[in-house]
Order: C-alpha cells, then sequence, then structure tokens
C-alpha cells in the first residue's frame, strides 16, 4: 500500500445516485463537541460560582429594620424612595448573594411577608439586611 495516495488522487469523484449529499449543516455537526452529559458544564459554571453565607441580624440590627417597616407603613401614601439591602438565597446550593436596591416603596405585604416597589419588585421581609429612606 502507498502511503501518498498517487493511485487515487486523481480518479474523478463519482456522486451516488442513491444517496442526497450532506448538508452543510449535516457535516458540521458531525464535528461538533460532544457532550457526553448533558448539564455538565452548566454543573461546573455553578460549582464555581461564589456564594455569601447569611448574615445572622443581631436583635438591636432587627429592631432597627422593623422601625423602618413602621415608619414605612406610615408613609407608604407619599411613596418613599428606599435603599434596601437583602439577602437573595441560591436555589441549587448552600448560601447566595447580597443585592442593593433604589426604589419607591408601593406597600408591603404582611400575609406574605414582602415589601413591594413600584416597579412589582418583591423582596422577603425575612431578607432584608438593611433600609434607609432617601
Amino acid at each position: 500500500m502507498t502511503e501518498d495516495y498517487s493511485d487515487i488522487i486523481n480518479l474523478p469523484y463519482r456522486k451516488s445516485e442513491k444517496h442526497p449529499p450532506m448538508s452543510l449543516r449535516d457535516r458540521a455537526a458531525q464535528f461538533a463537541p460532544f457532550a457526553a452529559l448533558s448539564g455538565y458544564d452548566e454543573t461546573l459554571v455553578e460549582a464555581v460560582r461564589d456564594t455569601n453565607k447569611t448574615l445572622k441580624l443581631s436583635e438591636e440590627e432587627k429592631r432597627g429594620i422593623n422601625a423602618a417597616l413602621k415608619r414605612l407603613e406610615d408613609n407608604l401614601g407619599a411613596r418613599p424612595l428606599l435603599t434596601v439591602r437583602f439577602f437573595i438565597p441560591n436555589s441549587l446550593k448552600a448560601g447566595g448573594s447580597y443585592m442593593t436596591v433604589k426604589d419607591f416603596a408601593k406597600r408591603i405585604d404582611f400575609e406574605r411577608r414582602e415589601l413591594i416597589f413600584t416597579d412589582d419588585l418583591k423582596i422577603s421581609l425575612d431578607n432584608i439586611c438593611d433600609i434607609s429612606f432617601d
């Protein structure tokens, strides 16, 4: 057997009469990366993503938040501008992240324990770390 293919290099190409030519898309799919484990890449990304532990508030901090919520409840008609720092739990693993929002308060839903802003963002009262009036 010759290694240089000189015996077949100049032969004419024969198109198949039975099979239509494969589309470029299908040919490209043959060389696409093989993902043997579906979702594996997403799992790796989630595993390396940093999460923070929830802070335990002191009794004094809890009283301050409750006082701010009472003040907010008394002034909801004025749609006060608030800055709220809160914890967002991670649904996939322990911990979560902290976020700060500056927005106008719409109402407090005590039944669901949520603070609702004018853009309909809802924050759990149990996850609030700090509230300030602007």
